[in-house]
């Protein structure tokens, strides 16, 4: 299943989309794509309903995919040739940080440029979105607990994020850094996550042209890795890495400066444009 979410921000309707690629009216079967509608049992719910019996939804703005997140967990230098272009070695262990939960937007939404901001960058990645609870998750079972998958664009401001100190959250944390959609595709539909393409562009020029199957730590086990150091609930989501391509690891670097328009895709997962502005 195709699951989005339809509307102005903070009025976006639950959906899904019908063979045709028409958006249907789920707000009769769930309240949103969040908590409970993302544990198996919501899931088989959402399943069971024919899309054709449902209310067409109007065509409009498209929100994150996902309402209601509880943590929105980073996981970085996880595509080595991209650990390579920032100068640092691959990891040992998966590097974790985190997002704000404010910084998430709908996938066509404006990316604002922060003030103060002379790096702001740019980072597809998969997005890992939790249906079933868990904690101490076994790499075996860890698929298991995965509702789904969607594009993220990990917006990073790089001055803020390296040369302010303290976490990597700083700079990535600002309004608008988070988008993801247009589509939470449930794991069902996705025979491996360790073998989708991956790509973003600026102004038509591609950056980013690489595989989930380069991923230092797979999802499998970044599942299980996670849930080591906290619960995992419905509804939160993992970003997985980006490849190689971000603005800071080209020669000279190119940064974000207002204007562009952005535009990046995963196999399966839909397109996200978004428009670059000040904020």
């Amino acid at each position: 299943m195709k699951l989005l979410r339809v509307g102005a921000p903070g009025a976006e309707k639950p959906a899904i989309l019908d063979e045709a690629g028409v958006a249907r009216d789920l707000s009769g079967v769930v309240d949103d794509i969040a908590g409970a509608a993302l544990t198996p049992e919501g899931l088989a719910r959402i399943a069971a309903v024919d899309p054709a019996t449902l209310p067409e939804l109007p065509a409009g703005r498209i929100g994150p995919c996902v309402g209601q997140v509880g943590k929105f967990l980073c996981i970085g230098l996880n595509y080595a040739d991209h650990a390579a272009e920032s100068g640092l070695p691959v990891p040992e262990e998966p590097v974790m940080f985190s997002k704000a939960t404010s910084a998430i937007c709908g996938p066509d939404d404006d990316v604002k440029i922060p003030r103060g901001s002379e790096k702001t960058d740019w980072e597809v990645e998969l997005g890992v979105v939790i249906g079933k609870p868990g904690v101490y998750i076994s790499e075996e079972d860890a698929l298991d607990h995965v509702a789904g998958y969607c594009v993220v664009n990990d917006v990073s401001e790089r001055g803020f994020q390296i040369e302010r100190g303290g976490q990597w959250v700083k700079g990535k944390s600002a309004d608008t850094f988070g988008p993801i959609g247009p589509w939470l595709v449930t794991a069902d539909e996705v025979a491996d996550p360790q073998n989708l393409g991956m790509w973003l562009e600026v102004d038509g020029h591609r950056y980013q042209d690489g595989s989930t199957a380069t991923m230092v730590f797979g999802v499998r086990h970044l599942v299980h890795y996670v849930s080591q150091f906290m619960s995992l609930q419905p509804g939160d989501i993992i970003t997985t890495g980006t490849p190689p391509g971000v603005g800071m690891g080209q020669s000279p670097q190119v940064y974000l400066k207002g204007g562009e328009t952005i535009r990046l895709g995963i196999d399966g997962m839909g397109v996200q444009t978004q428009k670059v502005v000040h904020a």
